[in-house]
Order: C-alpha cells, then sequence, then structure tokens
C-alpha cells in the first residue's frame, strides 16, 4: 500500500511504515545539504583540514593548474552540489553519491587514507538512500 507523506512541504509518495522514514529523510536531507557546502567552503581556507594532501598524483599531473586552485574548483563544486540536494535532492543527491564514490576513486589511487575512501564509499550509499526515499515523480 503507497501512502502520502509530508516532509517540510514536500510530498513523498513511497511505502512509509512508521514516522522514523521521515525522520530519516530529513536528517538525510539535511545531511547531504550541510555537510557539501561545508566541505565546499573549506576548501578556500583550510581550517578543518589541508585538503592538498588528499589529492592524487596523478591527478596533478593531468590539470593544468596548481593544486590549491584545483581544491577551490572542487569546493566550488561541492558548494553547488549541496545547494542542488537542498532545493532539488531527487538531482542532488546522486549528484553527492556519484562525487563522493570520484572522491573515493581518488584517495584509493593515491594508495593512502583508505579508511577516508572507505567513509566516502558509506556516505555514497547514504546520498543514494536520500535519492531513493525522495518522491520519484516530484518536481524536486
Amino acid at each position: 500500500m503507497t501512502q502520502s507523506i509530508h516532509v517540510q512541504n514536500q510530498s513523498l509518495s513511497e511505502p512509509v511504515l512508521n514516522q522514523p522514514t521521515v525522520t530519516a529523510y530529513r536528517l538525510l536531507h539535511i545531511l547531504f545539504s550541510v555537510v557539501p557546502i561545508a566541505a565546499g567552503l573549506d576548501k578556500f581556507t583550510n581550517l578543518l583540514t589541508h585538503w592538498e594532501q588528499y589529492l592524487s598524483p596523478m591527478i596533478l599531473q593531468m590539470v593544468p593548474v596548481p593544486a590549491n586552485v584545483l581544491m577551490m574548483s572542487v569546493g566550488v563544486v561541492e558548494i553547488i552540489a549541496g545547494i542542488l540536494v537542498a532545493l532539488r535532492p531527487r538531482i542532488g543527491a546522486p549528484l553527492v553519491a556519484v562525487w563522493l564514490l570520484l572522491i573515493a576513486t581518488n584517495l584509493l589511487v593515491t594508495g593512502h587514507y583508505f579508511d577516508v575512501a572507505v567513509r566516502d564509499i558509506g556516505l555514497a550509499v547514504a546520498a543514494s538512500a536520500l535519492f531513493l526515499l525522495t518522491k520519484s515523480n516530484s518536481k524536486k
């Protein structure tokens, strides 16, 4: 049986078992809106970490810009992705999932940071769950 639920003025038409489904959607929606924006902004300040350390040397050889410029470009993409999740989670969530898998691939290629790569793969699965919780025929 399919029921309609409403989440912050958004209608989801999914099989609903109980209130935790709505709570899970809200938590994932907030997470994948805020975290990419925060991480993207930090690419300009390096307050959380020195982001360039995570770049694969192979990537640096492929792009014609310095590592700091590349990371600021990555930051812009992450900010846009977070805004897109906030406004259009049906589009933004899979974008963030793919982005996280690309980041994990970069980390695996470095031969270091396997723990961070595994974490990012897990986050990609969570972003996919947000996509699945979003109404399939919604304009969002």
